[in-house]
């Protein structure tokens, strides 16, 4: 049976739901408020073994859970590939242009050390002295979860509603 991840802004959660078939476009009601409108999410996976940063201790290894339409993450992602197989890896500007065509066309907000490092690229610096100089960027560095859009002031991260919902 296939799982899906749904989060509501109103609730600031992500919802788990359950499907007896394959279903793409359904969009279930918001379980703690059927009028909240929820937005389907990449779904996480599961992963057998640990990283290595895992097992030497350095931390966790999990991404941010990000509120984004996974049919528009597709749709940008597909459209960016042709580009990305063709990227100079010697040419900063090139990578981070790409980077911000997929923020522009997901939606997604960069954090402010990743906005950073983006800026120095297009400038174009040298990846690995931004690298040196910055220190590691961690994942919840990566982006920025904003309500509404509205740049500059970053949300709290979304509570995961441990309850396995149908759909």
């Amino acid at each position: 049976m296939p799982m899906y991840e749904f989060y509501c802004s109103s609730c600031n959660t992500i919802f788990t739901f359950f499907s007896r078939a394959i279903n793409t476009e359904k969009i279930p009601p918001c379980p703690k408020n059927d009028s909240h409108a929820l937005k389907r999410m990449v779904s996480r996976f599961a992963v057998t073994g640990t990283s290595k940063a895992k097992r030497e201790g350095d931390g966790d290894d999990t991404m941010p859970d990000l509120p984004i339409d996974e049919s528009r993450l597709e749709k940008a992602m597909e459209s960016l590939s042709a580009e990305a197989e063709n990227i100079n890896e010697d040419d900063p500007r090139q990578a981070a242009n790409l980077m911000r065509k997929l923020t522009d066309m997901t939606g997604l907000r960069l954090g402010d050390k990743m906005e950073d490092a983006l800026s120095r690229m297009e400038a174009g610096e040298d990846p690995d002295a931004i690298e040196r100089e910055l220190g590691d960027i961690d994942e919840s560095d990566l982006f920025s979860l904003s309500h509404g859009g509205k740049s500059g002031v970053k949300s709290r991260s979304p509570v995961r509603d441990d309850t396995l919902y149908e759909m």
